[in-house]
C-alpha cells in the first residue's frame, strides 16, 4: 500500500511534476518578480478535526475569501480548505520535502484552492492551477504554546475515521516569522496525486517540543475494531525534479 506501489493504481505517480521534492538551495533561482506572500487568516473559520487514516486534518469553512493566501506567484487569492501534517517515528525523518537532502521531523501542509477560477474544491484539485499548498517544516525545540490547543485535541481523533468539532482555531499561529519561500509546480503527495499544486515551501521552520510531537505519534492508522497500527512515517519520499525550476523569493 505504500508510495512505491501507488503508480499501479495511479500512473500519474510517475508524472513530470510530482511532489514532494528535495530542494537544492544552491540551485534554486532567486526571482525578484515574486511578490511577498500575503496570508489573510484573520477569521478563525475552523470547523473540525479528523483522522483520515493517513493523517490528522483540520477543515475550514471555505465559502468566502476571509481565510486565504494571495501575493507570491499567484494572480488570485486561494482559500484555505484544510491543513494536515506528515511525521516520522523518530526525529530523523518525517517531512515530505527535504532541504539539501535533510529531512525534518514533521511538515505542516496548508491546502488552499483557486475559488475565483473553479466552482468547487474538487474541480480545482483536478486543474493544473487549482491548488496552492503552503509547507511549513517543524523542528524540535521549545514548546510551541499555540500548538497546544491542537495537540491537546488529538486524543479525540485517535482512530481512523473519527472526527470532532474544532472551532475558532487560527492557523496563523502555526507560521514562522519570516515568510521567505521556495516555489515550484508539483502535485498532491497522496493519491490521487493530481498535478494541480503550486507549492510554497517556507524557508524558516517552526519549533515544537518532543512532548508535542509525541502526541502525533499516539494516533493510529487503524479503526477502533482493528489491530492497532501507530500512525507515523506517513510521508512520501522526494520525487525526481524532471527539469523543473525551483524559484526562491529571497537571495541566498
Amino acid at each position: 500500500e505504500g508510495p512505491s506501489e501507488w503508480h499501479k493504481a495511479y500512473p500519474i505517480a510517475q508524472g513530470n511534476r510530482q511532489s514532494p521534492i528535495d530542494i537544492d538551495s544552491a540551485r534554486a533561482v532567486y526571482d525578484p518578480n515574486l511578490q511577498p506572500l500575503v496570508i489573510s487568516y484573520e477569521s478563525c473559520t475552523s470547523l473540525s478535526i479528523s483522522n483520515t487514516g493517513h493523517s490528522v486534518m483540520v477543515e475550514f469553512e471555505d465559502t468566502d475569501d476571509r481565510t486565504a493566501i494571495s501575493g507570491g506567484p499567484f494572480q488570485n487569492p486561494f482559500r484555505l480548505k484544510q491543513f494536515h501534517f506528515h511525521w516520522g517515528t523518530t526525529h530523523s525523518q518525517g517531512s515530505e520535502h527535504t532541504i539539501d537532502g535533510k529531512p525534518f521531523p514533521c511538515e505542516l501542509h496548508l491546502v488552499h484552492w483557486n475559488a475565483r477560477k473553479y466552482a468547487t474544491f474538487g474541480e480545482a484539485a483536478a486543474a493544473p492551477d487549482g491548488l496552492a499548498v503552503v509547507g511549513v517544516f517543524l523542528e524540535i525545540g521549545k514548546e510551541h504554546a499555540s500548538m497546544n490547543r491542537f495537540t491537546d485535541a488529538l486524543y479525540m481523533v485517535k482512530f481512523k475515521g473519527t472526527k470532532a468539532q474544532f472551532r475558532g482555531f487560527n492557523p496563523k499561529c502555526l507560521l514562522p516569522l519570516s515568510l521567505d519561500y521556495w516555489t515550484y509546480l508539483g502535485s498532491l503527495t497522496t493519491p490521487p496525486l493530481n498535478e494541480s499544486v503550486t507549492w510554497i515551501v517556507l524557508k524558516e521552520p517552526i519549533r515544537i517540543s518532543v512532548k508535542q510531537l509525541e502526541k502525533f505519534r499516539m494516533l493510529l492508522f487503524t479503526g477502533e475494531e482493528d489491530q492497532r497500527i501507530q500512525m507515523a512515517n506517513n510521508f512520501r519520499p522526494p520525487q525526481p525534479l524532471k527539469g523543473r525550476i525551483v524559484r526562491a523569493s529571497f537571495k541566498a
